[in-house]
């Protein structure tokens, strides 16, 4: 996604160490992993020989990028709660939203989590304290692709490590300490919609608003936004809940079920999943926000607990495909606290109370 200030990706110079020396046709640069920045390195630009004996140029890290989101859904956690609150001809969230910003910011925490790249501090201490006030760190600093989560796994990793609660605060600007006001995240709507209009499912316009005008992005590919709104009718509606594989959500994606009960909540919480269920009477309209309360009281406590007296005419599998996919991962529980832990924070939203 390009950033609306100009951030633009940078390669240093450097060598590569464990290269042939004797090899000129390679110029390569450091890349960390796992935290490891000297010991791992990778060439910056590699050469390859094409059918017409030429050498072409190509960067390895770029290769890295397009694995990564081969393994990824399409559209990322920011990036479909946004979505779910676009106004589709209009091209922009409603004025009176004030809690879609700092969802975002909880999205871009839990989006870096499923992907691996945070967990938990390993600390047996740290059940002592409430889920939001335990401490993450990152534990792989491979960068994704999405420029709005490296830009936070960068700031996440060269920073004294913090607990969820924190780094949503921060990255929201909601600190009076001004020494940690660099590490909030501006223009982070406005940079998911233009990374949408990248993936050809907005497009931009200009909208005269009175005494301004100002860029709007209106649906362009409806096809992205009625998969959402399928979804969470699916979750919220559904005895029994299925999600056929599609170009948006392919079959091979880890913790499918996972990353669509927790786009739920965070779009509750941000204010905008009731653009998904206008289709809906008023009284379905009212379970599905029922239903929604129950998942964001279950997964916001880690281990993920089905509550005793909850809905079972909604859902009545969601419990088992998140087990499925929880005892699938089990080496990732520290990853999974982290999810918790932000939905934890949704729940504090004054939206909510």
């Amino acid at each position: 996604m390009a950033s609306a200030g100009g951030l633009t990706r940078r390669r240093g110079g450097g060598r590569a160490t464990g290269t042939d020396d004797h090899d000129d046709s390679r110029v390569s640069s450091p890349v960390s992993r796992n935290g490891s920045a000297m010991d791992n390195r990778i060439p910056e630009t590699s050469y390859t020989n094409s059918e017409n004996g030429h050498k072409i140029a190509f960067d390895p890290r770029d290769i890295c990028e397009t694995q990564e989101r081969s393994k990824q859904p399409k559209l990322t956690l920011m990036e479909e709660v946004l979505l779910l609150g676009l106004k589709d001809k209009q091209g922009y969230l409603s004025f009176w939203n004030e809690n879609i910003s700092y969802a975002l910011r909880g999205c871009i925490v839990i989006e870096l989590a499923l992907r691996g790249r945070v967990s938990m501090q390993k600390d047996s201490s740290r059940r002592r304290f409430p889920l939001a006030d335990r401490v993450i760190e990152v534990i792989d600093d491979t960068l994704t692709g999405e420029v709005l989560l490296d830009e936070a796994l960068k700031m996440m990793k060269s920073s004294e490590k913090m607990s969820v609660n924190s780094w949503i605060d921060l990255m929201s600007g909601e600190t009076w300490n001004l020494m940690k006001i660099g590490y909030q995240l501006k223009q982070v709507r406005e940079r998911l919609a233009k990374g949408l209009v990248d993936k050809g499912i907005l497009r931009t316009e200009k909208r005269n608003f009175l005494l301004f005008d100002m860029a709007t992005h209106p649906v362009a590919d409806g096809g992205a936004k009625e998969d959402l709104n399928r979804r969470v009718r699916s979750i919220c509606s559904s005895r029994t809940v299925i999600l056929p594989a599609n170009q948006w959500l392919p079959e091979d994606i880890e913790f499918r079920y996972l990353r669509t009960i927790t786009m739920v909540c965070a779009a509750y919480a941000a204010n905008v999943l009731e653009n998904a269920l206008v289709t809906m009477s008023h009284e379905a309209r009212e379970r599905a926000f029922a239903q929604v309360d129950e998942l964001l009281a279950e997964y916001s406590q880690w281990p993920f607990a089905r509550r005793p007296g909850g809905s079972q005419s909604i859902g009545a599998n969601l419990a088992q495909a998140i087990n499925d996919e929880v005892n699938k991962n089990s080496d990732k529980e520290l990853q999974l606290e982290v999810v918790a832990a932000c939905l934890s924070v949704f729940t504090r939203l004054d939206s909510l109370l």
